[in-house]
């Protein structure tokens, strides 16, 4: 199947990331937002994304003028009629991801592949409301999405071996690594990053250790680029307690159960370097 025409539904930090990348790679994307604002504010964040790839000699000015012109942004889902390829990007609840699948379903015609970036949710359930499981599957990329080279393909039970390799293809052409996983918990990367990250919380909330040892030990210790609680503020620690509770409820292991401290960081208001403290302080200059 020939890809012409994407859409990616959001425009968010993961969406607006999704849309550079694939607008880079040659094809026009349109990209959906549920409000002018959200719209504006994710398209003015991709431009200044590969502004600054302009600026470190990643981009060229011409290079960069011609993906802008090839991205679309609308208020309106009957604008990915036209698509090809639909991805949804938007935040991690069940019911919004089916809703916008089951809209879908009604706007794009039989031939459309819909994928879902979700990191931890139930593949088939997010599928449940389309009209073609097999035509569905799971591409999950990583943030941020233009510089981390690593797509999960991610295969639900009834995605068919022909939209498995039209989904491995496209990834390839847009510059990125697949790599193929099965519908299950996390998939791949979260079911082996997230238990890590939740116990090195458990080591600093216990005393073990501290936060600059933690981090300092796996950085030199195990060659990691970022220290575990580094990497935690760096995902955003509601997102960390989001993807931990579901790893828990959906295999039950009492050693996913996510620290009370996470908890109360994420009530508190603590979540990372996108609100300026989490493990670390980031207000400070």
């Amino acid at each position: 199947m020939e890809i012409k025409t994407v859409g990616v539904v959001g425009c968010g930090q993961m969406g607006g990331g999704i849309v550079e990348v694939i607008a880079k790679a040659g094809y026009p994307v349109i990209t959906r937002e549920i409000n002018q604002e959200l719209l504006d504010k994710g398209l003015a964040h991709i431009r200044k994304s590969m502004d600054k790839a302009v600026q470190r000699g990643k981009l060229s000015p011409e290079d960069r003028d011609a993906a802008w012109s090839r991205i679309y942004g609308t208020l309106d889902l009957a604008d990915f009629a036209q698509a090809d390829f639909v991805i949804e990007a938007i935040i991690e609840r069940m019911d919004l991801k089916q809703a916008v699948f089951g809209d879908l379903s009604n706007i794009c015609p039989p031939t459309t592949i819909f994928a879902s970036n979700t990191s931890s949710l139930n593949l088939a359930e997010v599928a449940a409301t389309s009209d073609r499981p097999d035509r569905f599957l799971g591409t999950h990329f990583f943030n941020p999405a233009p510089v981390m080279p690593l797509v999960e393909i991610v295969r639900a039970l009834a995605t068919s071996d022909k939209t498995l390799a039209t989904g491995q293809a496209f990834v390839i052409s847009l510059g990125k690594k697949p790599i193929l996983a099965k519908d299950s918990p996390g998939f791949v990367v979260n079911r082996l990053l997230i238990p890590y990250l939740i116990d090195a919380i458990r080591v600093f909330e216990h005393g073990l250790a501290s936060r600059d040892d933690i981090d300092k030990g796996m950085k030199l210790g195990a060659g990691h680029p970022m220290g575990p609680l580094e990497l935690c503020d760096y995902i955003g620690l509601d997102t960390m307690l989001y993807v931990a509770d579901v790893l828990y409820e959906e295999l039950g292991d009492a050693w996913l159960k996510a620290p009370p401290l996470l908890r109360r960081m994420v009530a508190a208001g603590y979540l990372g370097r996108k609100s300026g403290r989490g493990f670390y302080d980031y207000n400070k200059s």
